[in-house]
């Protein structure tokens, strides 16, 4: 299945990520909505855009944001977490007929990879990256979906993290028209955290924003805007990587 990874209570403009998605009843690529949760490159002559240029050889050059290709990933472990962790707390679990309209990779696109095409190259691509011996948040299988992403129509459900539950993150998901389901969640103490993983100032940061992080805490510092994104994003790595429950969630879909 293809999975497509975000921050919901991560800001942009003045709503969260979710919100706009509601509004807009879209999910939009990075050329259009200016925020990502890799790099900020997709401008024509950036980086992303060269990417992109090259992949799909030039079929996009000449087109607006808003034709573009969505990026996720195909979630060849059905993890229940998503397919990409590094991108996001929460996800769109596409229904199965998009994967028609898809393109795959291995590795990610900003590797400038040999090993691109349409689902025929998935068992190749699964088994290069089961192979890889990365760490898992970057062993995953890029998809890019042509053409747009209706929420109420392309969407089986949104997968948020529990600590969205009774927050207006959970009341922005019954505006997008699809099943809400949650996932397990993410919650770590950074006292827990390797320094030798993102860095000492990343888990000093961390430490200051709480005894116990969870995507919820993590947006509210995203949203504050007193520290760098970036560097709040290198806390999320720290989440994402050592911060999944293994027990059930009381009341899993909604």
């Amino acid at each position: 299945m293809i999975t497509l990874q975000f921050h919901p209570n991560w800001p942009h403009g003045d709503r969260t990520v979710i919100e706009s998605m509601a509004a807009d009843g879209l999910y939009r690529s990075q050329f259009s909505t200016g925020i990502s949760n890799g790099g900020l490159t997709a401008f024509r002559g950036g980086d992303r855009w060269r990417w992109e240029s090259r992949l799909f050889s030039g079929r996009y050059d000449g087109k607006p944001g808003t034709a573009r290709p969505v990026y996720g990933v195909w979630n060849r472990r059905a993890d229940v977490y998503g397919g990409a962790i590094r991108f996001g707390s929460s996800y769109l679990r596409l229904k199965p007929e998009t994967v028609e309209r898809a393109t795959f990779c291995f590795p990610d696109s900003a590797r400038e990879p040999a090993d691109f095409g349409d689902r025929a190259v998935l068992p190749r691509l699964c088994a290069l990256a089961d192979a890889s011996g990365g760490d898992d948040l970057d062993d995953y299988v890029e998809a890019h979906v042509h053409g747009p992403i209706r929420l109420a129509s392309d969407v089986e459900a949104v997968v948020l993290d529990p600590s969205f539950v009774g927050t207006p993150v959970e009341n922005a998901a019954h505006r997008l028209g699809c099943r809400i389901e949650y996932h397990p969640g993410f919650r770590a103490a950074p006292a827990d955290f390797d320094p030798a993983y993102r860095g000492a100032d990343v888990v000093a940061l961390a430490c200051q924003l709480g005894a116990e992080l969870t995507p919820e805490v993590l947006g509210a510092a995203a949203r504050s805007g007193i520290h760098p994104a970036q560097a709040i994003k290198y806390v999320w790595h720290y989440l994402a990587r050592f911060g999944r429950r293994s027990f059930p969630v009381d009341g899993q879909v909604t």
